[in-house]
């Protein structure tokens, strides 16, 4: 049978909470005027769609219990 080796040693998986690197990440670029106030307009947009999907989704999920309004099928009716 073949014996299967380890792709990385490991001692070297020990180590490698301990590794340190000395070189630092460039700084960030801030972000211009019109980055940020095209993430606001975007968000607002998204926020704005989903109030009115509820505004004009609510009554379709209301219940109507009016007394006077009761529905009947037409097989009950042909009896």
């Amino acid at each position: 049978m073949f014996r299967r080796r380890e792709l990385v040693p490991f001692a070297f998986i020990a180590e490698a909470d301990k590794f340190r690197s000395n070189v630092a990440p460039p700084p960030r670029e801030r972000a211009s005027a019109g980055d940020i106030a095209g993430r606001w307009l975007l968000g607002l947009t998204i926020v704005a769609g989903l109030v009115g999907s509820l505004v004009l989704g609510m009554p379709a999920l209301s219940v109507d219990r009016s007394a006077g309004h009761t529905q009947q099928s037409e097989a009950a009716d042909s009896r």
